[in-house]
């Protein structure tokens, strides 16, 4: 199997769209689907009361509004073909609240966690899985890098005290449970939201 890098506005439903039409002209059938696109757009935590509207309309875009656009987009041939899986990686701030204090980040990524549920309740019938992945802190790019290196030590200790298994998460940790949900071990598994997060949330 070929794979390819295609750039993509994920927060352009068109874009989506002719992205989803793409991949079905090359590849004929679309099995896996996995939504990872998301962040902080650069952002920090500020009072509400000091959140521009634009600011959080950026945010939700990019965290749940593109896990929205591909699912529409990939549906059809999923439900054409009688299956597919859909990961969707949210983050433990979905279950909880952000640790860095943005409430738009918060906010979009428990609705990606409500969306995990809707969409797989609407596509079992065609034998189309949907799951989440709440990822715990993953030390994976530089915006992360930033973020860690903006706690300072005692903030970065007091973390990986709160952690059961006392260190911060790799992106391999997340790749397991993408590739768990993604493969016929995970056939009778659908609308859950695993916290892949080293023991920070128990529920």
């Amino acid at each position: 199997m070929a794979c390819a890098a295609a750039p993509c506005d994920v927060t352009d439903s068109a874009a989506v769209e002719a992205l989803v039409a793409q991949v079905l002209a090359a590849a004929g059938r679309v099995d896996i689907l996995v939504n990872n696109a998301g962040g902080v757009v650069g952002q920090v935590g500020r009072p509400v009361e000091t959140v521009a509207d634009d600011e959080w309309d950026v945010v939700v875009r990019t965290n749940l509004y593109s896990a929205f656009y591909f699912i529409r987009a990939a549906a059809p041939a999923m439900k054409a073909q009688g299956f597919g899986r859909i990961i969707n990686i949210s983050s433990g701030a979905g279950r909880s609240f952000s640790l860095t204090g943005i409430q738009a980040y918060a906010s979009a990524k428990a609705g990606q966690i409500g969306l995990t549920r809707q969409m797989a309740k609407e596509l079992g019938a065609w034998g189309i899985t949907v799951n989440n992945i709440a990822p715990g802190f993953v030390r994976s790019n530089q915006a992360t890098e930033r973020q860690w290196e903006a706690m300072g030590e005692a903030r970065q200790q007091a973390l990986i005290e709160s952690l059961a298994l006392k260190r911060t998460g790799s992106p391999d940790d997340i790749a397991g449970g993408v590739l768990f949900f993604a493969s016929d071990l995970a056939g009778w598994v659908t609308g859950q939201t695993i916290s892949i997060d080293g023991g920070s949330h128990m529920v």
